[in-house]
C-alpha cells in the first residue's frame, strides 16, 4: 500500500513537471507590417529581447517585419488559426471578428497618448476586458498596446480644411472605420495596403493618405507628398494579440512576465512618440515638407466636426463604449 501512495505521487509529480516543461518551451512567431525605423518595429523588437530575458530564454520570439507573412488580413488570420502565434496592428485590424473593437481607433477620443495607453490597458480598461471576452471567444487575445504618435494628413498640395479634399481620392487603411473617417475628411476613401502606398501616391492613384510621422518619415513619404497638415485626428494606438491556444500553452509565470515586457514597451513607446514629433516636424520639413498648422489657417475643429458626424453615422453603437473611454483616468 505504501508503494502504491509513492508511485502515485512520484507519478503526480511526474505529470506537473512535464507540464510545466511543456509551458516553458515556447517559440513564437510575431508577425507585423511595419517598416524599418517605425515605432512599432522598434518595439516588436525591443519586446522580443524584453520576453526571452524575462522568461530566461524559455520563451523565444521571432519578428517578421514589413509584411514578411502577409498584409494585416492575412496576419490576422494567422494569428486566429496559429500559423502565427502573435502580432500587431490597429486596434480596427480585428473588427472582422468583434466589430466594435474598432472604437479604440476612432477619431478625436483620447485626450492625449497617456489616455490612450490607459483606455487599451487590457488588465484595466473596462470597455477593452468587455471586447476582449468576444474576442477570445473568437481565439484571439488583446495582451498589449503600441502608442505611435498623432496621425497626420500628408498631400500633394495644402489641406486646410475638409473642403480641400472634396471629391479626391485619398488612401483609406483597408479597414471600415478608416473608410468611415476619410469620408468624413470630405474626400473618396481608397483602400491601399501600406506597402503599396508610396507608389499609389507616386502614380496619383490617391492624392494623400494620413499616418504618424514616424511612418511617414521612415517610409521616405516626403518623396511623394509636398504637404504636412498637423490635423492629430487620430491617437494611433496599436494592438498587440496573441493567438489563445499559444497563451494558455504558456504557463502562469510566462504570461505575467509577457505581459509585464509589453505593458514597460508601451510605456516606452509613448516616451519615444512624444519626444521624437518636434523633431520629425523640423526633419521632415528639412526634406522639403511644407508644414501646415492651425497658426497657418488648418481648421482641426472642422475637421473634428465632420469627422466625428460621419463616425456616429456610421457607427452609432460606439457611443457608449466611446463614454466609457472617456471616463478613463
Amino acid at each position: 500500500m505504501l508503494h502504491n501512495r509513492i508511485l502515485s505521487v512520484l507519478t503526480g509529480v511526474t505529470i506537473a513537471l512535464a507540464a510545466t516543461t511543456a509551458a516553458q518551451a515556447a517559440e513564437l512567431r510575431y508577425a507585423h507590417v511595419g517598416a524599418e525605423g517605425d515605432i512599432q518595429t522598434v518595439y516588436a523588437a525591443q519586446a522580443a529581447q524584453g520576453i526571452a530575458s524575462a522568461t530566461n530564454g524559455d520563451v523565444t520570439v521571432t519578428v517578421y517585419p514589413a509584411s514578411q507573412l502577409g498584409g494585416v488580413a492575412e496576419m490576422v488570420d494567422g494569428v486566429r488559426m496559429g500559423s502565427i502565434s502573435m502580432g500587431h496592428h490597429d486596434f480596427a485590424s480585428l473588427a472582422r471578428l468583434v466589430p466594435e473593437v474598432a472604437v479604440f481607433n476612432a477619431p478625436f477620443i483620447y485626450r492625449d497618448g497617456a489616455h490612450a495607453l490607459a483606455a487599451t490597458d487590457p488588465d484595466t480598461s473596462p470597455a477593452l476586458q468587455a471586447i476582449n471576452e468576444k474576442l477570445v471567444a473568437q481565439g484571439i487575445r488583446i495582451v498589449g498596446r503600441i502608442y505611435r504618435g498623432d496621425r497626420h494628413i500628408s498631400s500633394n498640395f495644402a489641406v486646410k480644411t475638409p473642403q480641400d479634399l472634396a471629391g479626391k481620392p485619398f488612401r483609406a487603411v483597408p479597414l471600415e472605420l478608416w473608410v468611415s473617417m476619410v469620408k468624413g475628411f470630405g474626400a473618396i476613401p481608397t483602400p491601399v495596403e501600406v506597402a503599396e502606398l508610396p507608389t499609389a501616391l507616386m502614380t496619383g492613384v490617391v492624392v494623400g493618405q494620413e499616418n504618424p510621422l514616424t511612418m511617414i518619415a521612415s517610409n521616405n513619404l516626403n518623396e511623394v507628398q509636398s504637404h504636412l497638415s498637423m490635423t492629430g485626428h487620430m491617437r494611433a494606438v496599436l494592438a498587440v494579440f496573441v493567438n489563445e491556444d499559444v497563451w494558455q500553452g504558456l504557463g502562469e509565470e510566462q504570461r505575467a512576465a509577457i505581459t509585464k515586457v509589453l505593458d514597460d514597451e508601451a510605456e516606452k513607446s509613448l516616451k519615444m512618440a512624444t519626444e521624437s514629433e518636434a523633431k520629425l516636424v523640423e526633419d521632415l520639413k528639412g526634406r522639403g515638407m511644407t508644414i501646415i498648422t492651425e497658426a497657418d489657417g488648418l481648421d482641426v475643429a472642422a475637421f473634428r466636426e465632420k469627422v466625428g458626424a460621419q463616425i456616429s453615422q456610421d457607427f452609432p453603437n460606439f457611443t457608449p463604449l466611446i463614454e466609457q473611454i472617456a471616463a478613463v483616468k
